[in-house]
């Protein structure tokens, strides 16, 4: 894990960058307009700088793809784009670059999904943070791996390449709607070892299917997301959180159950709330002695994870989960955590 000495220096180079003018990050419009619930001030007062989160989460995200190395190599990729794209590599993903159109005024693009490249399945357009629950799991070719909540099939897309198209990758969601879109992703990035599946997961156990690896990356409130969706803060309230939080447990407990001996799994979430993320994974350590959380090793900055919450004294090994404020990296707000299912 990287200690605070290299935490520091990472995010004063960031910030250095942007006040540089190397990084471009603009803040939204009309912001005295943007109304956050006293509620919502109250709570997140209590777990991080507010003012500092307020001004990080009220910033337009970097726009980022990610390089799929199953059509392209990133070398030929960089080739095709660096003439009229500035790309700055990913500090955590070797195959992730923040993209910026070199033009000016009117003359510079926005529109990154209109590449070509884009259509041929070169580049996934993919926010930076999201890039790390598959980097922590690290499936590896000829494994068989679930993604839980796979659509739209980002990490799905990122997990193949990893596995460099050999064992078995199923994609899973419990929304029929929401396959058309992973299925699409999933052809344009030319994967083939890819079923995708329509269920609770649940199905899996009744079937005996044990996996190597198993990313959760769950349904939540997306309070780390408030830069791409203002909604989030107008339909946030703290009964809705709860109920989610129970959704959250239920589909963690699902997949450790399925996970073979030996196996990993990865929890994620781009919520920033407590209930969802540490509370889910202090309920999981709490239920099964056989689960274990492990130390993230990541070049990135990152907060403490929250060790207790609404008089909830959360399992002492929340500790190695993977905590980030929108303020740490100029990312969207993300919740990672790696457990490990015991021999």
């Amino acid at each position: 894990m990287a200690d605070n000495d290299n935490n520091k220096e990472i995010n004063e180079n960031t910030l250095n960058d942007v006040a540089d003018g190397k990084i471009t990050v603009k803040s939204i419009p009309n912001q005295d307009n943007i109304v956050f619930k006293q509620g919502f001030v109250e709570r997140y007062s209590q777990l991080t700088d507010f003012n500092a989160f307020k001004d990080a989460a009220l910033k337009f995200l970097r726009r980022s793809i990610r390089v799929n190395t199953l059509k392209i190599s990133v070398k030929e990729l960089k080739s095709r784009l660096e003439n009229d794209w500035i790309l700055e590599e990913v500090p955590w993903c070797k195959e992730g670059f923040f993209i910026e159109h070199r033009g000016e005024g009117d003359e510079k693009r926005r529109d990154v999904g209109n590449l070509v490249e884009h259509a041929l399945g070169y580049v996934y357009i993919q926010e930076a943070a999201s890039m790390i629950p598959p980097i922590v799991l690290n499936p590896l070719p000829n494994e068989l791996v679930l993604d839980m909540c796979a659509a739209p099939g980002s990490k799905t897309t990122q997990i193949a390449a990893m596995m460099q198209n050999k064992g078995i990758i199923i994609a899973n969601d419990y929304k029929g709607i929401r396959l058309a879109p992973l299925s699409l992703n999933v052809q344009r990035m030319g994967i083939t070892n890819c079923i995708i599946t329509l269920t609770n997961g649940q199905g899996f156990k009744k079937k005996g299917i044990m996996f190597d690896k198993i990313l959760v990356d769950a349904p939540c409130s997306g309070t780390g997301t408030i830069g791409k969706s203002l909604k989030t803060l107008r339909i946030w309230n703290p009964k809705t959180i709860t109920k989610l939080a129970r959704t959250q447990k239920q589909l963690i407990e699902t997949a450790f159950n399925i996970l073979k001996p030996g196996g990993v799994m990865v929890y994620s979430t781009c919520s920033l709330e407590p209930e969802e993320n540490e509370g889910v994974i202090s309920y999981l350590l709490n239920k099964f002695d056989n689960a274990e959380t492990m130390p993230i090793e990541l070049n990135i900055k990152r907060s403490k994870p929250i060790t207790e919450f609404n008089n909830e004294l959360y399992h002492e090994d929340v500790k190695h989960c993977l905590r980030l404020w929108p303020q740490d990296n100029f990312t969207e707000g993300f919740f990672v955590c790696k457990i490990r299912k015991k021999e």
